[in-house]
């Protein structure tokens, strides 16, 4: 097959098609499409910071447009979905439990997230705890008070918190659903019946393999370097691997501006002709969570989208350059900006602090109606029935002279 070249954007648009952001949703949701929707993505990464609505439910709401937010909760009670360790605290299709079960066998490994010495320390506890389990059924953290009250902080979790979560990095216990997005623990067995770790069971060396796989179909177009980001894999030499690939008719090479030599997963080859005539077009405009796997790896966002984040949320109010939690803009296939907003739940109010524009973006038309359509859908997807805008751009200046009711 003769060399292929591709523009920045066209793989960009490669990537977003491989993300499921190509194209605004043609359809009205259903409870369905959370599932099918985090299977393309292989990964929902989990994180509560609830200033507008909750992380997951972003990259979600991107995708499908609106949707119930008790949605997500009723697929993992279902049983469609697990919760685990992946690229941080994830969301996963249930049957992708085999591809997880080597950490949750070596916690060991897993670093902060289990420490043997607590372990060690409560196992009469723990084992009390589990033989209460397996007499009444799950618990929630919750459920336990603490000894000190009036403590906060994950350092001062309640004991019965850390004896959970250590279960939880081990593999004993999983989350069979969640209440009010707490989680609701119960044993593994009950949440895998039939599950037998030599039959079913995955090496560690099978199971990342798998990962790489499934890591390049998502991205859709890449570079080795960014492979083992999306599942926190280690000691990974992603060179050898794409080699493999290349023999196996897995992936093609090809050539992309400014970028240089990057992989393309054969699963995207249909879309291939478009992206080399740089006719696949994007026209999709939303806003996306910093937790969204298209900006999760900063530097592959800086690389492919020339897009420099960084999360503020934990720095000191004064030193931040934007602000709380701060949501990027996608327009038709180029992140363009950035907002910081805050939904005012009681009044109906999604607040809109401040919007800035990437260096670069020019102003059109398009630009405007697009991140107008995308605040006014997020708006109107959280109930929110106004707007308000504070610091905008010059070039978005007209936005607020827009009706802010957004129904």
């Amino acid at each position: 097959m003769s060399q292929v070249y591709l523009s920045r954007k066209a793989a960009r648009n490669l990537h977003l098609a491989a993300q499921g952001l190509l194209k605004k949703p043609r359809k009205r949701a259903v409870p369905a499409d959370i599932l099918t929707t985090i299977r393309q993505m292989a990964l929902l990464q989990i994180d509560t910071i609830n200033i507008v609505a909750r992380s997951p439910w972003i990259v979600l709401f991107s995708r499908l447009g609106s949707f119930p937010f008790p949605w997500l909760e009723e697929s993992l009670s279902r049983g469609e979905l697990i919760e685990y360790w992946a690229h941080e605290a994830c969301f996963l299709p249930k049957e992708d439990f085999a591809l997880i079960r080597h950490r949750m066998l070596n916690p060991h490994k897993m670093g902060w997230k289990y420490s043997a010495e607590w372990m060690a320390t409560h196992e009469q506890e723990i084992a009390e705890l589990l033989a209460w389990m397996a007499e009444n059924g799950p618990v929630r953290a919750a459920d336990f008070a603490h000894p000190r009250p009036g403590q906060s902080g994950w350092w001062e979790w309640k004991p019965h918190k850390r004896h959970l979560e250590g279960l939880f990095t081990a593999g004993k216990v999983m989350v069979a659903s969640r209440h009010n997005f707490q989680r609701v623990y119960d044993l593994t067995h009950r949440i895998m019946p039939g599950w037998d770790d030599a039959q079913h069971g995955l090496t560690q060396s099978e199971a990342e393999s798998v990962m790489l796989s499934r890591s390049a179909r998502c991205l859709g177009i890449f570079k080795p370097a960014w492979l083992a980001d999306y599942y926190r894999l280690k000691n990974i030499q992603a060179n050898t691997v794409t080699d493999r690939w290349l023999g196996e008719q897995a992936v093609t090479q090809v050539e992309v501006e400014d970028l240089g030599t990057m992989w393309l997963d054969n699963s995207l080859l249909p879309l291939l002709p478009q992206a080399e005539q740089d006719t696949l077009n994007a026209t999709h405009s939303t806003v996306l969570s910093p937790f969204d796997p298209v900006v999760w790896d900063r530097r592959r966002a800086s690389q492919l989208f020339q897009f420099e984040y960084r999360l503020e949320c934990y720095t000191p109010a004064p030193k931040r350059q934007y602000g709380y939690f701060v949501l990027p803009v996608l327009h038709r296939g180029q992140i363009v900006g950035r907002m910081d907003a805050k939904m005012h739940r009681k009044t109906g109010v999604l607040e809109v602090m401040a919007l800035w524009l990437e260096e670069g973006v020019r102003s059109s038309q398009h630009l405007e109606q697009g991140v107008w359509q995308a605040l006014v859908d997020f708006a109107n997807w959280q109930g929110a029935t106004q707007i308000t805008l504070g610091q905008v751009p010059p070039a978005l200046a007209s936005l607020k002279t827009r009706n802010m009711q957004t129904n």
